[in-house]
């Protein structure tokens, strides 16, 4: 038996690192609720739960997170290694308009999330219904309101106004900042609209796009001569930057506001141009991206639903870099594995937390997925030893090893995590097959 030294210096959870010296973004993902293609709308614990269709999804400070799933809104919480789902309000398989509490409430095929202030509730883009709604909690109960719209499939319009006064055509994004502004993407009017709270009242404008059925376009520019056509997702950065998933023209949009205007501007991809290239701005193509979140860092992460799979969109100077971080394109699949290994059937809505994990709606597979950074290392025989190092410090990081990249089965070298720095012995045969070896946050 010969001895495979690997020497944990300084380690990186953000790089794949190869024999090759190769380096780029990697996650490994995993299903933590439902059964892939297996639809229901049972609650349980991980894959004893079963989803109807997860599109929309949010994430609290504990990690809680919360997923519209057909006609109602259920929550998973993380219980050690497990996760548990239950259903807070509305009914799977039951449409409706009602306001009211838990299950005797109804939605009407709810697509995005926006979680308020803290103790803010739940504010939810609730598609057919053509309306806004927010979910209080109150105790162990969740009671919903409508705040803006006029609950009903033919009550859709383009008015702004005040509370049920308002019209929104098939909302599909919502997202909200830190005084409970919610931004919303009116997919179906073509145009980003804002919600501000007014006391206990809710006043509705439009800030982008023209609002109306035969207003789509693509064109760049400020508050109503900008074009969207079909806006999905939609988030917010720290500087109230508005980013969109322009879902039919196959871009990303940044809405800045200048005094009382907002421009527009396409950071990546190129309108009426379908693909999965990346690349820099407009060279780098999407196929009706779908999902969009952003973290700490200004970084994009995207769902691109027809690819099935997910993006990053990355600021570098006053250019955006577009990358593919799990799946390949095309490939309709339910995998769990890192990279190209990992398969998804039309991804929608993500969310990204502190510690820079994705959560994705993998919608038409009926489950909830978890993407973790890791570090890959294809380690091969080369003498008795190797020696590998990275720049930055990976403390609280595991070492697991596999012989293959699928994902089936990734064993712990060691019981304990990585500390900074730390060295492994590893047992391999000379003959044996390449090993690979990860980094991976517990």
């Amino acid at each position: 038996m010969k001895i495979l030294q690997l020497r944990f210096v300084l380690a990186c959870a953000l790089l794949i690192v190869s024999m090759a010296s190769a380096r780029t973004d990697s996650f490994t993902f995993s299903t933590i609720a439902g059964v892939a293609t297996n639809v229901g709308s049972m609650d349980g614990t991980n894959g004893g739960a079963l989803f109807y269709g997860p599109t929309g999804v949010a994430l609290d400070n504990a990690s809680n997170l919360y997923v519209a799933d057909g006609s109602a809104i259920r929550r998973i919480t993380p219980k050690g290694t497990n996760w548990v789902v239950t259903t807070l309000a509305g009914m799977v398989t039951q449409h409706g308009t009602t306001d009211a509490t838990n299950s005797d409430a109804r939605f009407d095929t709810p697509q995005a999330l926006a979680l308020g202030s803290p103790g803010g509730g739940i504010f939810v883009a609730d598609e057919l219904n053509n309306a806004i709604r927010k979910i209080t909690p109150a105790g162990t109960n969740w009671i919903v309101t409508t705040i803006a719209g006029l609950p009903g499939r033919l009550n859709h319009g383009t008015n702004d106004g005040m509370n049920s006064d308002a019209r929104f055509y098939k909302p599909y994004g919502i997202v909200a900042d830190g005084a409970t502004n919610l931004y919303v993407a009116d997919t179906h009017n073509h145009a980003i609209r804002k919600i501000t709270p007014a006391g206990t009242n809710w006043v509705v404008t439009t800030i982008a796009g023209m609002t109306g059925t035969n207003t789509s376009g693509s064109a760049d520019g400020t508050n109503s001569s900008a074009r969207f056509n079909a806006p999905v997702g939609i988030a917010l950065d720290a500087f109230t930057n508005v980013y969109v998933a322009d879902f039919t023209n196959n871009t990303i949009r940044k809405l800045t506001l200048q005094g009382t205007n907002w421009a527009v501007t396409t950071i990546a991809g190129r309108a009426g141009v379908a693909g999965s290239a990346d690349g820099t701005n407009a060279t780098a193509q999407f196929f009706h991206p779908s999902g969009i979140t952003i973290d700490g860092a200004g970084t994009l992460y995207v769902t691109d639903s027809m690819n099935n799979t997910i993006r990053k969109v990355k600021p570098f100077g006053t250019n955006w870099v577009i990358t593919t971080l799990a799946g390949s394109p095309g490939i309709i699949g339910s995998a769990d594995g890192t990279g190209k290994s990992a398969q998804f059937y039309s991804p929608n809505g993500v969310a990204v937390d502190s510690a820079g994990k994705l959560y994705v709606a993998d919608s038409f597979n009926a489950t909830v997925r978890l993407g973790r950074l890791a570090i890959l290392l294809n380690l091969t025989q080369s003498g008795n030893k190797m020696i590998l190092s990275w720049p930055m410090g990976a403390t609280g990081y595991l070492a697991e090893a596999s012989s293959s990249l699928s994902g089936a089965s990734w064993n712990p070298v060691t019981g304990t995590t990585v500390t900074d720095p730390d060295t492994y012995f590893i047992t391999n045969t000379p003959a044996g097959p390449a090993m690979f070896y990860r980094l991976i946050k517990p």
